[in-house]
Protein backbone atom coordinates (compact mmCIF):
# COMPACT_ATOMS: atom_id res chain seq x y z
CA UNK A 1 0.00 0.00 0.00
CA UNK A 2 2.97 2.07 0.19
CA UNK A 3 4.30 4.38 3.02
CA UNK A 4 0.95 5.93 4.46
CA UNK A 5 2.79 9.02 6.03
CA UNK A 6 2.05 11.74 6.40
CA UNK A 7 -1.23 9.92 4.98
CA UNK A 8 -4.60 11.06 3.46
CA UNK A 9 -6.25 12.12 6.20
CA UNK A 10 -10.35 13.35 5.57
CA UNK A 11 -13.58 11.62 4.70
CA UNK A 12 -14.00 10.23 0.84
CA UNK A 13 -17.33 9.48 -0.54
CA UNK A 14 -17.16 6.51 -2.91
CA UNK A 15 -20.43 6.07 -5.27
CA UNK A 16 -21.14 3.53 -7.45
CA UNK A 17 -22.79 0.40 -8.61
CA UNK A 18 -20.17 -1.75 -8.92
CA UNK A 19 -19.31 -3.52 -5.94
CA UNK A 20 -15.68 -4.37 -6.51
CA UNK A 21 -15.24 -0.62 -7.48
CA UNK A 22 -16.16 0.10 -4.29
CA UNK A 23 -14.52 -2.19 -1.94
CA UNK A 24 -11.29 -1.41 -4.15
CA UNK A 25 -11.32 2.03 -3.87
CA UNK A 26 -12.20 1.51 0.22
CA UNK A 27 -8.63 -0.70 0.85
CA UNK A 28 -6.47 1.74 -1.16
CA UNK A 29 -7.99 4.86 0.44
CA UNK A 30 -8.11 3.20 3.90
CA UNK A 31 -4.80 1.79 3.53
CA UNK A 32 -3.36 5.65 3.21
CA UNK A 33 -5.25 7.08 6.68
CA UNK A 34 -8.43 8.12 4.45
CA UNK A 35 -12.08 7.52 6.53
CA UNK A 36 -14.53 5.76 3.40
CA UNK A 37 -17.71 6.19 3.05
CA UNK A 38 -19.92 4.66 0.15
CA UNK A 39 -23.19 4.32 -2.10
CA UNK A 40 -24.23 2.47 -4.68
CA UNK A 41 -26.62 5.19 -6.11
CA UNK A 42 -26.45 8.57 -6.91
CA UNK A 43 -29.75 8.96 -5.07
CA UNK A 44 -28.30 7.68 -1.49
CA UNK A 45 -24.76 9.43 -1.88
CA UNK A 46 -26.86 13.11 -2.60
CA UNK A 47 -28.50 12.46 0.71
CA UNK A 48 -25.37 11.57 2.77
CA UNK A 49 -23.77 14.89 0.82
CA UNK A 50 -26.42 17.06 2.02
CA UNK A 51 -26.72 15.62 5.81
CA UNK A 52 -22.91 16.28 5.96
CA UNK A 53 -22.99 19.71 4.59
CA UNK A 54 -26.31 20.59 7.09
CA UNK A 55 -24.10 19.73 9.92
CA UNK A 56 -21.26 21.15 8.50
CA UNK A 57 -17.55 20.94 9.76
CA UNK A 58 -18.37 20.00 13.07
CA UNK A 59 -20.46 16.64 12.03
CA UNK A 60 -18.82 13.50 12.93
CA UNK A 61 -17.56 12.48 9.52
CA UNK A 62 -17.87 15.53 7.47
CA UNK A 63 -17.39 14.34 3.44
CA UNK A 64 -14.74 16.05 2.17
CA UNK A 65 -14.28 14.59 -1.38
CA UNK A 66 -16.62 12.79 -3.48
CA UNK A 67 -15.64 10.24 -6.09
CA UNK A 68 -18.54 8.91 -8.57
CA UNK A 69 -19.22 7.07 -11.78
CA UNK A 70 -20.62 8.69 -14.17
CA UNK A 71 -22.92 5.93 -15.39
CA UNK A 72 -25.29 4.70 -12.46
CA UNK A 73 -28.99 3.53 -12.40
CA UNK A 74 -30.92 5.99 -12.06
CA UNK A 75 -29.21 9.51 -11.66
CA UNK A 76 -26.14 9.70 -13.44
CA UNK A 77 -22.99 11.05 -11.86
CA UNK A 78 -22.94 14.20 -14.09
CA UNK A 79 -26.69 14.72 -12.98
CA UNK A 80 -25.85 14.21 -9.51
CA UNK A 81 -22.73 17.10 -10.26
CA UNK A 82 -25.12 19.27 -11.53
CA UNK A 83 -27.52 18.81 -8.58
CA UNK A 84 -24.47 19.74 -6.11
CA UNK A 85 -23.55 22.96 -8.30
CA UNK A 86 -27.04 23.74 -7.70
CA UNK A 87 -26.83 23.52 -4.14
CA UNK A 88 -23.45 25.35 -4.23
CA UNK A 89 -24.26 28.41 -5.78
CA UNK A 90 -23.23 27.72 -9.00
CA UNK A 91 -20.41 25.76 -8.19
CA UNK A 92 -20.00 22.21 -6.10
CA UNK A 93 -19.57 22.78 -2.28
CA UNK A 94 -17.07 19.83 -1.87
CA UNK A 95 -13.96 18.43 -4.66
CA UNK A 96 -16.16 16.08 -7.16
CA UNK A 97 -13.84 13.22 -8.88
CA UNK A 98 -15.52 11.44 -11.56
CA UNK A 99 -14.91 7.57 -12.83
CA UNK A 100 -15.96 6.36 -15.87
CA UNK A 101 -14.86 3.64 -17.95
CA UNK A 102 -16.85 4.67 -20.89
CA UNK A 103 -16.19 8.67 -21.02
CA UNK A 104 -16.60 10.68 -24.03
CA UNK A 105 -14.74 13.76 -24.70
CA UNK A 106 -18.01 15.27 -24.86
CA UNK A 107 -18.62 14.10 -20.75
CA UNK A 108 -15.34 15.15 -19.86
CA UNK A 109 -15.84 18.72 -21.15
CA UNK A 110 -19.26 18.78 -19.89
CA UNK A 111 -17.61 17.50 -16.10
CA UNK A 112 -15.08 20.51 -15.97
CA UNK A 113 -17.66 23.05 -17.51
CA UNK A 114 -19.85 21.90 -14.30
CA UNK A 115 -16.97 22.26 -12.00
CA UNK A 116 -15.74 18.56 -11.58
CA UNK A 117 -12.23 18.78 -9.69
CA UNK A 118 -10.81 15.51 -11.39
CA UNK A 119 -11.57 12.74 -13.74
CA UNK A 120 -10.29 9.19 -13.59
CA UNK A 121 -10.65 6.21 -16.43
CA UNK A 122 -11.31 2.46 -15.83
CA UNK A 123 -9.46 0.72 -14.93
CA UNK A 124 -8.52 2.50 -11.74
CA UNK A 125 -4.40 3.00 -11.04
CA UNK A 126 -3.77 2.88 -7.81
CA UNK A 127 -0.82 5.62 -7.80
CA UNK A 128 -3.42 7.95 -9.64
CA UNK A 129 -6.22 7.84 -7.46
CA UNK A 130 -4.28 8.45 -4.28
CA UNK A 131 -2.62 11.49 -6.09
CA UNK A 132 -5.67 12.80 -6.97
CA UNK A 133 -7.67 12.10 -4.12
CA UNK A 134 -4.44 13.68 -1.49
CA UNK A 135 -4.63 17.27 -4.11
CA UNK A 136 -8.41 17.10 -3.54
CA UNK A 137 -8.11 17.37 0.08
CA UNK A 138 -5.97 20.07 -0.37
CA UNK A 139 -8.06 21.65 -2.23
CA UNK A 140 -10.87 21.01 0.26
CA UNK A 141 -8.73 22.59 2.96
CA UNK A 142 -7.71 25.25 1.16
CA UNK A 143 -11.45 26.27 0.14
CA UNK A 144 -12.26 25.76 4.02
CA UNK A 145 -9.44 28.16 5.46
CA UNK A 146 -10.58 30.32 2.92
CA UNK A 147 -14.45 30.05 4.39
CA UNK A 148 -12.61 30.29 7.75
CA UNK A 149 -10.78 34.24 6.26
CA UNK A 150 -13.39 34.84 4.88
CA UNK A 151 -15.73 35.04 8.06
CA UNK A 152 -12.59 36.27 10.29
CA UNK A 153 -11.78 39.01 7.75
CA UNK A 154 -15.83 39.82 6.57
CA UNK A 155 -15.71 43.21 8.87
CA UNK A 156 -12.38 44.56 7.35
CA UNK A 157 -11.86 43.12 3.97
CA UNK A 158 -14.92 44.02 1.83
CA UNK A 159 -15.08 42.60 -1.66
CA UNK A 160 -16.38 40.31 -3.59
CA UNK A 161 -14.83 41.11 -7.23
CA UNK A 162 -12.58 38.88 -9.24
CA UNK A 163 -9.34 40.60 -7.63
CA UNK A 164 -9.78 40.31 -3.98
CA UNK A 165 -11.29 36.88 -4.03
CA UNK A 166 -7.93 35.79 -5.61
CA UNK A 167 -6.16 38.16 -2.71
CA UNK A 168 -7.85 35.87 -0.03
CA UNK A 169 -6.41 32.81 -2.02
CA UNK A 170 -3.20 34.29 -1.95
CA UNK A 171 -3.63 35.55 2.16
CA UNK A 172 -4.68 31.53 2.38
CA UNK A 173 -1.89 30.12 0.68
CA UNK A 174 1.31 32.06 2.03
CA UNK A 175 -0.57 32.50 5.79
CA UNK A 176 -0.30 28.94 6.76
CA UNK A 177 3.34 29.33 5.45
CA UNK A 178 7.01 30.84 7.43
CA UNK A 179 7.51 32.78 4.33
CA UNK A 180 8.28 36.50 4.03
CA UNK A 181 5.69 38.85 2.25
CA UNK A 182 5.94 41.74 0.61
CA UNK A 183 2.70 43.38 0.27
CA UNK A 184 2.51 45.75 -2.28
CA UNK A 185 -0.22 48.32 -3.27
CA UNK A 186 -1.44 51.80 -3.27
CA UNK A 187 -1.90 54.35 -0.79
CA UNK A 188 -5.37 53.46 0.89
CA UNK A 189 -6.06 50.01 -0.32
CA UNK A 190 -5.45 48.24 2.65
CA UNK A 191 -2.01 46.96 2.77
CA UNK A 192 -2.04 46.36 7.07
CA UNK A 193 -5.32 44.90 6.80
CA UNK A 194 -4.06 42.06 4.36
CA UNK A 195 -0.99 41.71 6.84
CA UNK A 196 -3.11 41.18 9.57
CA UNK A 197 -5.35 38.72 7.69
CA UNK A 198 -2.09 36.98 7.03
CA UNK A 199 -1.25 36.88 10.46
CA UNK A 200 -4.76 35.63 11.15
CA UNK A 201 -4.36 32.80 8.78
CA UNK A 202 -0.94 31.78 10.01
CA UNK A 203 0.03 29.66 13.42
CA UNK A 204 1.09 32.56 15.01
CA UNK A 205 -2.84 33.84 15.23
CA UNK A 206 -2.66 33.66 19.15
CA UNK A 207 0.87 35.81 19.17
CA UNK A 208 1.38 39.11 19.03
CA UNK A 209 0.56 41.57 15.73
CA UNK A 210 3.00 44.63 15.73
CA UNK A 211 3.04 47.41 12.96
CA UNK A 212 5.90 49.35 12.50
CA UNK A 213 5.43 52.76 10.53
CA UNK A 214 8.64 53.44 9.33
CA UNK A 215 7.39 56.74 7.56
CA UNK A 216 6.50 57.96 11.21
CA UNK A 217 9.29 57.40 12.73
CA UNK A 218 12.61 59.59 12.73
CA UNK A 219 15.80 57.38 11.74
CA UNK A 220 17.65 58.77 14.83
CA UNK A 221 14.98 56.56 16.75
CA UNK A 222 14.51 53.59 14.67
CA UNK A 223 16.91 51.53 15.81
CA UNK A 224 16.08 52.11 19.81
CA UNK A 225 12.31 51.09 18.28
CA UNK A 226 13.16 48.28 16.63
CA UNK A 227 15.54 46.82 18.78
CA UNK A 228 15.30 48.55 22.12
CA UNK A 229 18.05 50.01 24.01
CA UNK A 230 19.60 49.38 27.31
CA UNK A 231 19.81 52.51 30.58
CA UNK A 232 22.08 54.60 29.81
CA UNK A 233 22.49 53.58 26.45
CA UNK A 234 22.19 58.04 24.84
CA UNK A 235 21.16 61.30 26.55
CA UNK A 236 17.45 60.39 28.28
CA UNK A 237 17.77 56.35 28.33
CA UNK A 238 16.80 56.28 31.47
CA UNK A 239 16.00 52.62 31.68
CA UNK A 240 15.75 49.64 29.65
CA UNK A 241 13.20 49.29 26.71
CA UNK A 242 12.40 46.15 24.41
CA UNK A 243 12.27 47.14 20.99
CA UNK A 244 9.24 46.21 18.52
CA UNK A 245 11.22 43.15 17.45
CA UNK A 246 11.29 41.56 21.07
CA UNK A 247 7.34 42.26 21.37
CA UNK A 248 6.99 40.84 18.63
CA UNK A 249 8.36 37.66 19.52
CA UNK A 250 6.45 34.14 18.66
CA UNK A 251 4.28 36.55 16.49
CA UNK A 252 4.48 38.80 13.39
CA UNK A 253 5.65 42.06 12.87
CA UNK A 254 4.99 44.57 9.60
CA UNK A 255 7.59 46.96 8.60
CA UNK A 256 4.93 49.39 6.80
CA UNK A 257 6.22 51.79 4.61
CA UNK A 258 9.54 50.30 4.29
CA UNK A 259 10.59 52.20 1.11
CA UNK A 260 10.90 54.94 3.78
CA UNK A 261 13.18 53.16 5.59
CA UNK A 262 17.13 54.74 5.50
CA UNK A 263 20.00 52.71 4.54
CA UNK A 264 21.29 52.30 8.10
CA UNK A 265 18.21 51.00 9.44
CA UNK A 266 18.23 48.72 6.27
CA UNK A 267 21.34 46.82 7.06
CA UNK A 268 20.23 46.31 10.68
CA UNK A 269 16.87 44.80 9.92
CA UNK A 270 18.80 42.42 7.60
CA UNK A 271 21.02 41.08 9.88
CA UNK A 272 18.47 40.05 12.04
CA UNK A 273 16.80 38.82 9.13
CA UNK A 274 19.87 36.34 8.47
CA UNK A 275 20.79 35.48 12.22
CA UNK A 276 17.48 35.71 13.38
CA UNK A 277 19.31 38.02 16.32
CA UNK A 278 19.08 41.22 17.14
CA UNK A 279 21.32 43.36 19.81
CA UNK A 280 19.72 46.31 21.67
CA UNK A 281 21.18 49.81 21.39
CA UNK A 282 24.21 49.76 23.62
CA UNK A 283 23.43 46.22 25.02
CA UNK A 284 26.28 43.25 24.90
CA UNK A 285 24.52 40.31 24.36
CA UNK A 286 22.31 39.45 21.05
CA UNK A 287 19.05 38.64 22.52
CA UNK A 288 17.00 35.63 20.23
CA UNK A 289 13.73 36.49 18.55
CA UNK A 290 11.30 34.44 16.58
CA UNK A 291 9.15 36.65 14.40
CA UNK A 292 7.53 36.29 11.18
CA UNK A 293 8.46 39.69 9.17
CA UNK A 294 5.60 40.93 6.54
CA UNK A 295 6.35 44.37 4.94
CA UNK A 296 4.40 46.92 3.29
CA UNK A 297 4.86 49.56 0.84
CA UNK A 298 3.63 51.91 -1.93
CA UNK A 299 6.56 52.49 -3.97
CA UNK A 300 8.14 50.44 -6.37
CA UNK A 301 10.92 48.64 -4.49
CA UNK A 302 12.98 47.67 -7.39
CA UNK A 303 13.20 51.26 -9.32
CA UNK A 304 14.72 52.54 -5.25
CA UNK A 305 17.22 49.49 -5.65
CA UNK A 306 18.24 50.54 -9.49
CA UNK A 307 18.77 53.93 -7.62
CA UNK A 308 20.59 53.04 -4.99
CA UNK A 309 17.75 54.02 -2.15
CA UNK A 310 17.79 50.73 -0.88
CA UNK A 311 19.47 47.31 -0.59
CA UNK A 312 19.10 44.69 -3.08
CA UNK A 313 20.12 41.76 -0.30
CA UNK A 314 17.04 43.31 1.91
CA UNK A 315 14.80 43.30 -1.06
CA UNK A 316 15.50 39.89 -2.14
CA UNK A 317 15.13 38.98 1.48
CA UNK A 318 11.68 40.54 2.16
CA UNK A 319 10.35 39.72 -0.79
CA UNK A 320 9.93 35.63 -1.05
CA UNK A 321 6.11 35.98 -1.96
CA UNK A 322 5.10 39.80 -3.28
CA UNK A 323 1.21 40.36 -3.04
CA UNK A 324 -0.50 43.04 -5.04
CA UNK A 325 -2.93 44.61 -3.32
CA UNK A 326 -5.33 45.85 -6.27
CA UNK A 327 -6.28 49.51 -6.44
CA UNK A 328 -10.41 50.00 -5.70
CA UNK A 329 -10.48 50.83 -9.34
CA UNK A 330 -9.67 47.24 -10.66
CA UNK A 331 -12.78 46.01 -7.99
CA UNK A 332 -15.74 46.22 -10.40
CA UNK A 333 -18.98 45.79 -8.04
CA UNK A 334 -16.69 46.21 -4.83
CA UNK A 335 -17.53 50.19 -4.21
CA UNK A 336 -21.48 49.13 -3.84
CA UNK A 337 -20.54 47.12 -1.24
CA UNK A 338 -18.02 49.16 0.40
CA UNK A 339 -20.32 52.34 0.39
CA UNK A 340 -22.74 50.94 2.25
CA UNK A 341 -20.38 49.55 4.78
CA UNK A 342 -18.68 52.10 5.68
CA UNK A 343 -22.40 53.94 5.28
CA UNK A 344 -23.91 51.75 7.79
CA UNK A 345 -20.82 51.89 10.13
CA UNK A 346 -20.65 56.20 9.88
CA UNK A 347 -24.65 56.14 10.96
CA UNK A 348 -23.94 53.44 13.62
CA UNK A 349 -20.65 55.25 15.31
CA UNK A 350 -22.30 58.83 15.37
CA UNK A 351 -25.78 57.77 16.01
CA UNK A 352 -27.13 58.59 13.15
CA UNK A 353 -30.21 56.92 11.76
CA UNK A 354 -29.50 54.19 8.77
CA UNK A 355 -30.07 56.01 5.38
CA UNK A 356 -30.11 54.86 2.11
CA UNK A 357 -27.83 55.89 -1.86
CA UNK A 358 -30.02 57.17 -4.06
CA UNK A 359 -29.12 55.46 -7.57
CA UNK A 360 -28.00 58.91 -8.89
CA UNK A 361 -25.97 58.73 -6.40
CA UNK A 362 -24.65 55.26 -6.62
CA UNK A 363 -23.84 56.06 -9.81
CA UNK A 364 -21.46 58.64 -9.26
CA UNK A 365 -19.35 56.42 -6.93
CA UNK A 366 -19.11 53.69 -9.43
CA UNK A 367 -18.05 56.15 -12.11
CA UNK A 368 -15.49 58.11 -9.84
CA UNK A 369 -11.67 56.61 -10.21
CA UNK A 370 -11.16 56.96 -6.19
CA UNK A 371 -7.33 58.01 -6.13
CA UNK A 372 -7.38 57.49 -2.78
CA UNK A 373 -9.16 54.02 -2.51
CA UNK A 374 -10.68 52.64 -0.12
CA UNK A 375 -9.34 55.16 2.45
CA UNK A 376 -10.76 57.84 0.31
CA UNK A 377 -14.13 56.05 0.28
CA UNK A 378 -14.44 55.84 4.24
CA UNK A 379 -13.87 59.24 4.88
CA UNK A 380 -16.10 60.24 1.68
CA UNK A 381 -18.95 58.30 3.33
CA UNK A 382 -18.46 59.23 6.81
CA UNK A 383 -18.96 62.99 5.45
CA UNK A 384 -22.10 62.43 3.78
CA UNK A 385 -23.46 60.55 6.40
CA UNK A 386 -22.94 63.57 9.23
CA UNK A 387 -23.79 66.28 6.42
CA UNK A 388 -26.67 65.15 4.52
CA UNK A 389 -30.58 65.79 5.55
CA UNK A 390 -31.53 62.60 4.62
CA UNK A 391 -30.91 59.37 2.31
CA UNK A 392 -27.72 60.37 0.24
CA UNK A 393 -28.69 61.97 -3.38
CA UNK A 394 -26.31 63.00 -6.30
CA UNK A 395 -26.51 66.61 -4.60
CA UNK A 396 -24.49 65.96 -1.65
CA UNK A 397 -21.59 63.91 -2.75
CA UNK A 398 -18.09 65.98 -3.01
CA UNK A 399 -17.74 68.19 -6.50
CA UNK A 400 -15.31 65.62 -7.94
CA UNK A 401 -17.10 62.79 -7.53
CA UNK A 402 -20.31 64.59 -8.63
CA UNK A 403 -19.04 65.85 -11.76
CA UNK A 404 -19.61 69.46 -13.10
CA UNK A 405 -20.56 72.00 -10.89
CA UNK A 406 -21.85 74.36 -13.39
CA UNK A 407 -24.08 71.85 -14.63
CA UNK A 408 -27.33 72.18 -13.07
CA UNK A 409 -29.10 69.24 -14.56
CA UNK A 410 -28.75 65.92 -12.76
CA UNK A 411 -26.50 63.36 -14.69
CA UNK A 412 -25.43 59.89 -14.25
CA UNK A 413 -21.93 58.90 -13.07
CA UNK A 414 -21.51 57.61 -16.60
CA UNK A 415 -21.95 60.60 -18.26
CA UNK A 416 -19.45 62.16 -15.52
CA UNK A 417 -16.98 59.79 -16.15
CA UNK A 418 -17.20 60.01 -19.90
CA UNK A 419 -17.21 63.69 -19.18
CA UNK A 420 -14.10 64.23 -17.75
CA UNK A 421 -12.22 63.33 -20.39
CA UNK A 422 -8.64 61.87 -21.58
CA UNK A 423 -5.93 62.16 -18.75
CA UNK A 424 -8.70 61.96 -15.65
CA UNK A 425 -9.17 58.15 -16.18
CA UNK A 426 -6.36 56.78 -13.49
CA UNK A 427 -3.06 55.27 -15.05
CA UNK A 428 -3.15 51.46 -14.83
CA UNK A 429 -7.22 51.54 -14.72
CA UNK A 430 -7.93 48.71 -17.30
CA UNK A 431 -10.24 48.62 -20.33
CA UNK A 432 -12.57 45.71 -18.43
CA UNK A 433 -12.55 47.48 -15.38
CA UNK A 434 -13.11 51.24 -16.76
CA UNK A 435 -16.46 49.50 -18.97
CA UNK A 436 -17.42 47.60 -16.11
CA UNK A 437 -17.72 50.84 -14.09
CA UNK A 438 -19.24 52.68 -16.93
CA UNK A 439 -22.10 49.66 -18.00
CA UNK A 440 -23.25 49.51 -14.15
CA UNK A 441 -23.54 53.09 -13.45
CA UNK A 442 -25.27 53.11 -17.13
CA UNK A 443 -27.97 50.37 -16.03
CA UNK A 444 -28.09 51.83 -12.46
CA UNK A 445 -29.58 55.30 -14.41
CA UNK A 446 -32.01 53.45 -16.40
CA UNK A 447 -33.26 51.14 -13.79
CA UNK A 448 -33.83 54.21 -12.11
CA UNK A 449 -35.55 55.82 -14.65
CA UNK A 450 -37.86 52.83 -14.99
CA UNK A 451 -38.31 53.00 -11.27
CA UNK A 452 -36.54 49.72 -10.72
CA UNK A 453 -38.49 47.69 -12.78
CA UNK A 454 -36.26 45.38 -14.42
CA UNK A 455 -38.72 43.83 -17.34
CA UNK A 456 -39.46 47.45 -18.47
CA UNK A 457 -36.04 48.23 -18.09
CA UNK A 458 -34.98 44.76 -20.10
CA UNK A 459 -37.27 46.03 -22.49
CA UNK A 460 -35.96 49.40 -22.86
CA UNK A 461 -32.00 47.58 -23.26
CA UNK A 462 -32.81 45.54 -25.65
CA UNK A 463 -31.38 42.58 -23.66
CA UNK A 464 -33.18 39.70 -22.19
CA UNK A 465 -35.19 40.10 -18.98
CA UNK A 466 -32.92 37.23 -17.04
CA UNK A 467 -29.74 38.73 -18.80
CA UNK A 468 -30.10 41.77 -16.95
CA UNK A 469 -30.68 39.84 -13.92
CA UNK A 470 -27.53 37.93 -14.62
CA UNK A 471 -25.53 41.81 -15.25
CA UNK A 472 -26.78 43.04 -12.11
CA UNK A 473 -25.63 40.37 -10.18
CA UNK A 474 -22.59 40.09 -11.85
CA UNK A 475 -21.95 43.61 -11.51
CA UNK A 476 -23.11 43.96 -7.82
CA UNK A 477 -26.33 46.13 -8.71
CA UNK A 478 -28.92 45.93 -5.86
CA UNK A 479 -31.56 48.79 -4.88
CA UNK A 480 -30.59 50.91 -2.21
CA UNK A 481 -27.12 50.53 -2.80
Amino acid sequence: MGDATPGLGGTILVIDDERNIRRTLRMVLEGEGATVLDADTAEAGLEMIQRSLAEGPEGAQPIQVIMVDVLLPGMSGLQLLEKLCELGGGAPPLPVILISGHATVSDAVRATRLGAFDFFEKPLARDRVVVGVRNALRNYQTEAELRSLRARARREIIGESRPMQELLRQIVKVGGTKARVLIEGESGTGKELVARAIHEASDRRGGAFVKVNCAAIPKELIESELFGHERGAFTGATGQKRGLFEIAHGGTILLDEIGDMDLGAQAKVLRVLQSGELMRVGGEKPIKVDVRVLAATHRNLRELVAAGEFREDLYFRLAVVPISVPPLRERPGDVALLCRHYLDSACRENGISSKRISAQAQAAFEAYPWPGNVRELRNVMERVAILSDGDIELADLPLEIRGDPDDDAPHSGAEALVQLGEGAIPPGMSLRAFRDSVERAFILQRLTEFGWNVSKTAEALDIERTHLHKKMKLLGIARGG
